[in-house]
């Protein structure tokens, strides 16, 4: 098989070939098969994704292919994401590193990170503490940090392994002056002070849905998944301490997905602000300050 493929292009078709014939499955940063493989080739190659066309016709030396030939089986075989095969992976244009210790970046809070969650912080007044719970591999908080420069940004794990790589993220992105990690178990270990915006992409899938999710997301960290029977198991915590920790006219922004239906079931008092995103998305509330207070 080798012998047939040369250049990138014969690599892409190949990947595109074998991903349609494993029915793999596309949710990690693209979604479908084309885009997938040039992910993977060029990410292999430490080429450009957005000059993808231009090295179509690059020819891999023998070792190159064999390699990439390995990868692509994995892709296509043991349905590991590609980013996991990389370590790297894109978010709103920012690259992040990655390992099976953290959830792959594809949080929608993203997009309302680049709008500096307007129009519900407005535009002239200043974020001087800015919190993400459940950090993971620290995308959102490095996106907090660069589109809020007048911030203090916190970001906590209670994972030890989550926070090594949110560390080389941070000094990749070289913001170890703006950002600081915190091992936590949500709240327990955070400074008694008043944030004006706390963010978390948590834990939130419900038993049910974590037993029917694609193999893909079985590579992926139990840990930053499970919430217990309704997903809502992380969720509670947060609103029932949240309003201790932001100052009054403080944000709560939480993603919970497919647990959106169960959540607002079990706080009908609550006057969830669900968001909606223009590259895609859902499940993510915004609560001010004031209304968890009824919770």
């Amino acid at each position: 098989m080798s012998k047939m493929l040369k250049t990138v292009k014969d690599f892409v078709h190949y990947a595109i070939q074998q991903f349609k014939q494993h029915h793999v499955y596309y949710g990690h940063g693209t979604t479908n098969a084309k885009d997938e493989a040039w992910w993977l080739v060029l990410g292999f190659l430490k080429l450009p994704l957005i000059e993808r066309e231009e090295f179509s016709e690059k020819i891999l030396n023998p070792t190159e292919q064999q390699a990439l030939l390995l990868l692509i089986e994995r892709r296509a075989k043991e349905k590991i994401p590609v980013a996991y095969l990389l370590q790297e992976a894109y978010l709103r244009g920012y690259k992040f590193y990655v390992n099976k210790d953290v959830l792959i970046p594809r949080s929608p809070i993203a997009e309302l990170i680049e709008q500096r969650f307007a129009p519900w912080f407005p535009s002239n007044k200043i974020a001087h503490n800015i919190l993400d719970l459940c950090t993971g591999s620290a995308c959102l908080a490095i996106l907090c940090a660069y589109y809020f420069k007048e911030a203090q940004v916190n970001a906590s794990d209670i994972s030890p392994a989550a926070l090594r790589v949110a560390e080389k993220n941070i000094k990749q992105h070289q913001l170890e002056k703006k950002l600081t990690l915190i091992q936590s178990d949500l709240f327990v270990n955070i400074p008694k002070k008043r944030y004006d915006i706390i963010i978390s992409n948590p834990p939130y899938v419900d038993a049910k849905d974590l037993k029917t999710m694609p193999e893909e997301y079985h590579h992926e960290p139990r840990l930053g998944l499970a919430a217990g029977e309704d997903g809502l198991a992380i969720v509670r915590r947060i609103i029932n301490q949240a309003k201790e920790y932001l100052t009054n006219e403080g944000l709560l922004i939480v993603e919970v997905g497919n647990s959106q239906t169960a959540l607002i079931k079990a706080y009908p008092q609550l006057p969830f602000i669900w968001l909606e995103f223009e590259y895609g998305g859902s499940g993510v509330f915004l609560l001010h300050q004031k209304d968890l207070k009824r919770g």
